[in-house]
């Protein structure tokens, strides 16, 4: 059932096509990613979706009764109003059920207190407040813009749990491609002013993408094979003006004039970076906290010439604070750092330099280098930028006219043209479109230095590290070997995903197929079971209503309210399972009842 249409929308900004007249159907039970390079329009789509910008021409045509919630990617809030206010504004039921709904969430995106004011966050805080306002209640379209930013990996695969359950329409744009991979039946890709539909998820995607970029160069190439026997036709003359020749010189017209596929332009990066010496940097029993939090304690490491070190642990834990200690912007309170004296760092911070003013793009990189030497010869910054998909009609666009995306791009690009032999990437995948993630992993494959990361994004970390310092509690600091994967299957052996139905199923087709060569009967068991499962089920949803009055009453006591939400999490998994059974039990009850 078609839930929203997309009716034929262009949209240009200034000399810039966005969208040239695109159409789109959206289905019943789709959950879409939408991709595309930075400043494609991936944003503008969805906001045109929402109805807050309105396309040049075309039409959103929505189902009677649909609702639509939109979460921004940089999120605004009123003034003098707490987090719960902010999160239950605006919800169609105003009941203890939804604002115990919404305590829930936020204490699952690591917020607590429900009375703060929203002034007081930072802009993790808000965007992840921003995220359980759209997820509380939820309407029948979620439109979610990069949700996975400024969420730790505990949290990401949390909403993974939360989306797989939801039962209505998502649209998204995220960079996170397991999470794309985990969550979308279908992907849209953004290029050119286009939109290319692929009926997957991301890895189907990634497929099926080269196969249209093949039948696309085969066409092409057949156009060119025509051409060139129409030209040597036109060249030799038209005897006659019959129906036949004219039909064919319109045929060559119409070839000659004919666009061929514009070929995707990479990013591309030469591997740029100085000379490393013997020493590089030292940590020796480092301690660091603020007030009462002890959030590093007592680390010490030799980072090694060939290192990719990543750091994970839940937002707040200090990862960001000791990459900071690295640089020099804070001092520990115990122990040293030593930098050696050719190390050279590039950093990558989570935030961009300022790039408000009217400082053009081409300046801002000159400001670094107006040549640099690659290992495939010198380029100037304006080659630099071209290849990173800056061409020359933007290389004069003032900073504050890109988008949030490409500013983000650029600033990797200025962090990388510096020439560093270290380089530290705090959420590098922040913002960063796919493809160009795709070619950052490429270059620091072949990065002759030093890579420390502090990232959430478990693709990039599977694809970049080969060890993992996890924060653990009391500012403890945990080494494992491998990427991220390897660090879940050691401190998560057995994972829920494990236990999947789909197998149960089979267990019980098999157990079924065998009791009915037989005549069906309950087992005593089982009829002792049937007897009382309803009473079961009565009473498991008893107890989630008690629990979910617990958790409004110790809204403010944040370790009683995490003992309730982990009590509350373990009796709606015994419902399910329960309810489970209940269909087995009535199924089998009813096949007797007809034999």
């Amino acid at each position: 059932m078609n839930i929203l249409n997309i009716e034929h929308i262009s949209k240009i900004y200034g000399e810039k096509v966005i969208f040239d007249d695109v159409s789109l159907g959206i289905h019943s039970g789709d959950k879409i990613g939408v991709i595309g390079v930075n400043g494609t329009g991936k944003t503008t789509l969805l906001k045109i979706i929402a109805k807050i910008n309105e396309p040049d021409k075309g039409q959103i045509i929505c189902g009677n009764g649909i609702r639509v919630s939109y979460l921004p990617q940089n999120p605004e809030f009123p003034k003098k109003q707490s987090i719960l206010e902010y999160v239950m504004d605006g919800k169609e039921h105003q009941d203890w059920k939804t604002e115990s709904e919404a305590k829930t969430i936020l204490t699952k995106l690591g917020i607590y207190d429900f009375d703060e004011g929203c002034d007081h966050l930072s802009g993790g805080q808000k965007k992840r407040v921003a995220l359980a306002r759209t997820l509380v209640d939820p309407t029948e379209v979620l439109i979610l813009d990069e949700p996975t930013n400024h969420l730790d990996n505990d949290m990401v695969l949390w909403l993974e749990e939360f989306l797989n359950s939801f039962r209505g329409v998502l649209i998204m744009v995220t960079h996170d491609r397991y999470f794309l991979d985990r969550v979308t039946n279908k992907i849209v890709e953004i290029d050119k002013g286009k939109l290319y539909e692929y009926d997957t998820n991301y890895s189907g995607f990634v497929e099926l993408k080269v196969q249209r970029e093949e039948m696309e160069l085969a066409t092409e190439r057949k156009r060119q094979s025509l051409l060139r026997v129409e030209m040597e036709w036109m060249k030799q003359g038209i005897k006659a003006r019959g129906t036949r020749q004219r039909a064919r010189t319109e045929r060559f017209e119409e070839l000659k004039n004919a666009k061929g596929p514009s070929m995707q332009q990479n990013v591309e990066m030469d591997s740029i970076s100085s000379r490393l010496g013997k020493t590089t940097i030292e940590l020796e029993h480092i301690s660091k906290g603020f007030g009462d939090k002890h959030l590093i304690n007592d680390f010490s490491y030799i980072v090694l010439r060939d290192d990719r070190i990543g750091f994970i642990g839940p937002n707040g834990c200090g990862k960001s604070t000791l990459m900071k200690m690295i640089m020099g912007i804070l001092q520990p309170d115990e122990g040293n750092i030593t930098i050696g004296d050719t190390v050279k760092i590039g950093y990558f911070a989570q935030e961009n330099e300022d790039m408000t003013g009217d400082i053009r793009v081409i300046d801002y990189i000159r400001n670094v280098a107006e040549y640099i030497q690659t290992t495939k010869g010198q380029a100037s910054a304006s080659q630099m930028l071209d290849r990173f998909l800056f061409p020359p009609e933007l290389q004069y666009t003032p900073l504050d006219k890109l988008s949030g995306g490409e500013q983000r791009r650029l600033y990797l690009l200025k962090v990388l043209m510096e020439a560093p032999n270290v380089l530290i990437l705090d959420e590098p995948t922040n913002d960063l479109d796919i493809q160009t993630l795709t070619i950052l992993e490429d270059y620091l494959d072949t990065f002759a230095g030093i890579v420390i990361t502090v990232s959430h994004d478990r693709y990039f970390l599977d694809r970049i590290v080969n060890r993992i310092f996890a924060f653990e509690e009391g500012g403890h600091l945990k080494q494992y070997e491998g990427g991220y994967t390897d660090y879940l299957e050691k401190v998560k052996p057995i994972a829920k995903q494990e236990k999947s139905k789909p197998e149960k199923k089979e267990n019980n087709g098999k157990k079924f197929q065998k009791e009915h060569q037989k005549k069906l009967k309950f087992t005593y068991k089982e009829q002792k079971e049937f007897e009382t499962i309803d009473d079961d089920i009565a009473k498991l949803e008893e107890k989630i209503e008690q629990l979910d009055e617990e958790i409004m009453e110790n809204a403010t006591n944040s370790g009683k309210l995490a003992e309730l939400t982990q009590q509350k999490e373990e009796t709606e998994e015994a419902l399910n399972e329960k309810m489970d059974r209940w269909v087995y039990l009535n199924d089998l009850a009813e096949q007797i009842a007809n034999q």
